[in-house]
C-alpha cells in the first residue's frame, strides 16, 4: 500500500511497514516540527498553545484551550451562537428542542435531575472591568451583563473537559459531519501560511491544501530549492507558482523555476497539486512512490499494538487483531447541544444504540477496547480511563468489574463483535441519522469512498 508507506514512513508512525525516503522529505514531515502562525498581539490573560491534533489554538492564564459555538442550521431551525450575541447560560434545560425530526420537542431529557447548565460545561471567558478590546479580540455583553471576551465576533468558553494546556477535548475542527449538532470548535491564530494556501485538521496531521481544498505534494526526486520535476513529469504534476508579487511567508519561500517563473516551496522544498485527484483535501498523490502530502505537523501515532488497515471506506483504525476501532458520538438535541458521548455524560443514549437499554448486552455488542495495566501513550490525544461497564462512568481503579480501556480524545473506544475480517466494519454508521447524531463511527485515518 504505497500511502501507507509514504505517509507512515515519513511521519515516522510505526503502524505498518518503513520507509527509505529521501531525507529531504522525512525531514519535510519530521515528527516534532511545529506548525507556524501568524504573531498579532492578544490581550493580557492570553496565550498560544501549540497542541497535539489541532495545531497552535489560542488558551487562557491557565492554559485552558478557547472554544466557539457558531451557528449550525439543523432540520428544525438553527442552535449555536451568531456573532457578538453570546447565548450560553445558565438555564438547566429538561426537554428536547424538537431540532431533529422525526423527534419531537418536550421530550425528557436523561438523568434530568443532575444535568449541568450550558456554563456548567462552557463557562465563559469572562472579562475584566478594566479590559481593553486589540485587535479581532472584542467584548461581548452577556445576556445577564457580565462582560465576555470574543475573537473575530465570536464569544468565547473553555471546557470543562480540558484539564492541562494542549487539551482540545471539549471540541474539534475536524468531527463536523452533516446531522451532527451545533459543536464546538477551538480558536486559533492565522496559520502563517501565503494567501493561496490553508490548513486543515485531519486524523495524520495538519494538511497544507490550497485555497481551493486541492492538495499539495513534494517530491523526493526534488532538492532544496530546486524542482527536477520536467517533461514527462509534468503530465501528472502542476508546480504551484507564485504570482509575480509573492513574498516569502514563515517557512514558505519560493524559487526560481524558470526564467520568471518562481515556485512556492515549503520548508525548502518546491510543491505541486496532483492532477487527477479526485477531490479536494485528497490523498490519493501520495499513493504515488516518492511523493508526499505536505504537512505543516504531524499528529501523534496510537498506543502501541494499533493498526492502520483498509476496508470498503478507506483506511482505518483497527486494533492488534485488525478489527475495526469505533468511536462513540453523540450530542443531546436540547438548545445547549451538551456532548453526551464521554463517561461524564448520561450513558442512556448509548446504552439505547448498542444494547436496547440493556448495559450487560451493550458491553457484549460494543466491547471496549481493554488496555494494559500501567499502559501510556505518550502524548495527549490518547489515555486510558476506568469504566463501571454497568454504568458506562468513570471508576476507580480499585471498583469491582472496572475495566481499563483505552480511550481516544477522552472518550472511550470499542470493537464490534460482528466484525471478523480485518476488511469489516459493519457498525460504521451505526445509529441515529448514519450515526451522526448518536451512535458509532469507524475511526478513520483516509476516507476513499462515501
Amino acid at each position: 500500500m504505497h500511502f501507507l508507506r509514504n505517509v507512515l514512513g515519513v511521519a515516522g508512525i510505526a503502524f505498518a511497514v518503513a520507509t527509505n525516503a529521501h531525507a529531504s522529505s522525512a525531514s519535510l514531515n519530521a515528527r516534532g516540527l511545529k506548525e507556524d502562525y501568524v504573531r498579532a498581539p492578544l490581550p493580557p490573560g492570553f496565550q498560544v498553545v501549540n497542541t497535539e491534533l489541532e495545531g497552535p489554538v489560542f488558551a487562557d492564564a491557565q492554559g485552558r484551550t478557547l472554544y466557539k459555538w457558531p451557528k449550525k442550521q439543523m432540520r428544525n431551525g438553527d442552535a449555536g451562537e451568531v456573532e457578538e450575541k453570546p447565548t450560553c447560560d445558565n438555564h438547566i434545560y429538561r426537554e428536547t428542542g424538537g431540532y431533529m425530526s422525526p423527534y419531537p420537542a418536550g421530550l425528557e431529557l436523561p438523568e434530568v435531575e443532575s444535568r449541568p447548565s450550558c456554563v456548567d460545561v462552557w463557562p465563559p471567558v469572562l472579562a475584566s472591568a478594566d479590559a481593553k478590546p486589540i485587535g479581532k479580540w472584542k467584548i461581548v455583553t452577556r445576556l445577564d451583563g457580565r462582560k465576555q471576551w470574543a475573537y473575530g465576533g465570536w464569544s468565547l468558553y473553555t471546557s470543562i473537559m480540558d484539564k492541562k494546556p494542549g487539551d482540545v477535548l471539549g471540541g474539534s475542527a475536524m468531527f463536523h459531519h452533516g446531522e451532527s449538532a451545533a459543536q464546538r470548535h477551538p480558536v486559533g491564530p492565522e496559520p502563517n501560511v501565503p494567501p493561496q494556501f490553508e490548513i486543515n485538521t485531519t486524523m495524520f496531521g495538519r494538511l497544507a491544501v490550497l485555497h481551493e481544498g486541492w492538495s499539495i505534494y513534494t517530491y523526493e526526486g526534488d532538492g532544496r530549492n530546486k524542482s527536477n520535476c520536467a517533461g514527462a513529469c509534468l503530465d501528472g504534476w502542476a508546480p504551484i507558482i507564485a504570482a509575480e508579487y509573492a513574498r516569502p511567508v514563515g517557512e514558505w519561500t519560493t524559487f526560481e523555476r524558470a526564467l520568471g517563473v518562481r515556485q512556492w516551496a515549503f520548508r525548502g522544498m518546491p510543491v505541486y497539486r496532483h492532477l487527477t485527484d479526485p477531490k479536494i483535501n485528497s490523498l490519493d498523490g501520495g499513493d504515488i512512490p516518492r511523493w508526499h502530502n505536505v504537512y505543516t505537523q504531524m499528529a501523534p501515532e496510537p498506543p502501541k499494538g494499533f493498526t492502520l488497515k483498509d476496508t470498503a471506506v478507506g483506511v482505518v483504525l483497527g486494533d492488534s487483531d485488525g478489527r475495526t476501532v469505533y468511536q462513540y458520538v453523540c450530542d443531546d438535541d436540547a438548545p445547549d447541544q451538551l456532548a453526551c458521548d464521554h463517561p461524564n455524560a448520561p450513558q442512556a443514549y448509548r446504552f439505547a444504540i448498542c444494547g436496547g437499554g440493556d448495559p450487560d448486552r451493550c458491553v457484549k455488542t460494543f466491547p471496549y477496547m481493554i488496555a494494559p495495566v500501567g499502559a501510556k501513550s505518550g502524548n495527549t490525544i490518547w489515555g486510558t480511563m476506568y469504566i463501571d461497564p454497568k454504568t458506562g462512568k468513570k471508576a476507580d481503579a480499585d471498583k469491582p468489574g472496572a475495566l481499563n480501556v483505552w480511550a481516544f480524545r477522552g472518550r472511550p473506544v470499542y470493537t464490534y463483535v460482528v466484525d471478523k475480517k480485518t476488511y469489516e466494519m459493519n457498525a460504521q454508521d451505526w445509529g441515529e441519522f448514519n450515526g451522526q447524531r448518536n451512535g458509532f463511527r469507524a475511526l478513520v485515518y483516509r476516507l476513499v469512498f462515501g
